[in-house]
């Protein structure tokens, strides 16, 4: 047989089969694509949030984010709408990465937030620092650091009853309950103490982006930017923490400290939102299911995946409660009515848990 005429097998493809690196490249071009969606989708929610509130179409919404516009038009946009906007987004993100890094970091599908005593513990914080005239909406500053004591509170509350049981997800979840139905009674306690704050942190105890000027955004950006680079920072940990903490140890993870760590991370991103639109519910719970779902157990797409999520949810939550607002106004023949935006993601976090709850049962 002749040279030219030997058969070569080596490195043979089948046809239209792409060669490894190319493999490579379209495997994370793949991966890439739902990001870019929720990209995207925060991209929308956000103008969604800009249109959706009363006396101006998105016309003058786009005239007015050009400089162009009357004056009553500019202000209404780049002074009320825009900054409530972007802090929904920020607050949302922020809730989104509090509750996957407690869920990864406590091994619990049922560690958010709002079970495990940290946002209540934040909404004690505030609302007693408002009571006793040390904060309020007009001094972010104080709001945050009482947001940040109270939620640290409930975190060593939590750490103080579980932590001796090896982490063990039933235990606490329990703990997470309990600890929180008595931070919430605390909290009613200060209000019936100081009954004039009513009005004045309801907000904190429903949520709502209602109010939100460039003040609380130039707090709260800088705030989630630092905690939310240290959340990613900690995606191989916290991978690690999923897999058991035996299984963490023998890899060579300090599972004690990387949980301490990740519990700062959580606390301080949830105390963060909390400070600037008070207790919205159900995020930090339901917002990681979907990230999993969507991204996969991979943490260092399923963290970033949580932040969009979380500001996607939020910022459309919130678009949603304005025309809301408008609807039920006319239908009510009222000149004003706002519904908070913690009224709505409580009920659709609560139907979405319904449905989880179901599926999870009907696996079974």
């Amino acid at each position: 047989m002749s040279r030219d005429s030997t058969p070569v097998t080596a490195g043979r493809r089948a046809p239209g089969q792409l060669p490894p690196p190319a493999r490579a490249v379209r495997a994370r071009r793949a991966r890439g694509w739902p990001l870019a969606l929720l990209a995207l989708a925060v991209v929308v929610a956000g103008c969604a949030d800009l249109v959706a509130g009363r006396s101006l179409g998105p016309g003058d919404v786009w005239q007015a984010l050009g400089g162009g516009g009357d004056p009553t038009a500019r202000h209404v946009v780049l002074q009320l709408r825009l900054p409530r906007a972007l802090v929904a987004l920020v607050a949302g993100a922020s809730l989104g990465l509090a509750g996957i890094v407690l869920q990864s970091a406590l091994r619990n599908p049922l560690a958010g937030p709002e079970v495990t005593g940290v946002t209540p513990g934040a909404v004690l914080g505030a609302v007693t620092a408002t009571g006793l005239g040390l904060a309020g909406w007009r001094s972010p500053e104080a709001v945050v650091a009482a947001a940040c004591l109270g939620g640290f509170t409930g975190a060593g509350l939590l750490w103080l009853l579980a932590g001796r049981q090896k982490a063990d997800p039933a235990q606490t979840a329990v703990h997470g309950v309990l600890v929180s139905a008595v931070l919430s009674g605390l909290t009613a306690m200060v209000l019936l103490v100081a009954p004039g704050e009513l009005g004045s942190v309801v907000q904190w105890l429903v949520g709502s982006t209602e109010g939100r000027v460039w003040d609380h955004w130039r707090l709260l950006w800088p705030w989630a930017a630092v905690w939310g680079c240290a959340a990613w920072a900690m995606a191989v940990p916290l991978t690690m923490l999923r897999c058991g903490d035996e299984q963490a140890a023998a890899a060579g993870l300090a599972t004690g400290r990387a949980r301490v760590a990740a519990l700062v991370c959580a606390v301080a991103l949830t105390a963060g939102a909390v400070s600037a639109v008070g207790a919205l519910g159900f995020v930090g719970l339901l917002v990681p299911h979907l990230a999993f779902a969507l991204l996969g157990a991979d943490l260092r797409r399923a963290l970033p995946g949580a932040a969009l999520l979380g500001a996607v949810v939020v910022c459309g939550a919130d678009a949603g409660s304005q025309w809301l607002s408008r609807a039920l106004a006319g239908a009510l023949d009222m000149d004003r009515l706002s519904v908070p935006t913690g009224a709505l993601t409580t009920c659709a976090g609560a139907a979405l848990l319904l449905l989880v709850a179901r599926r999870g049962t009907a696996e079974g």
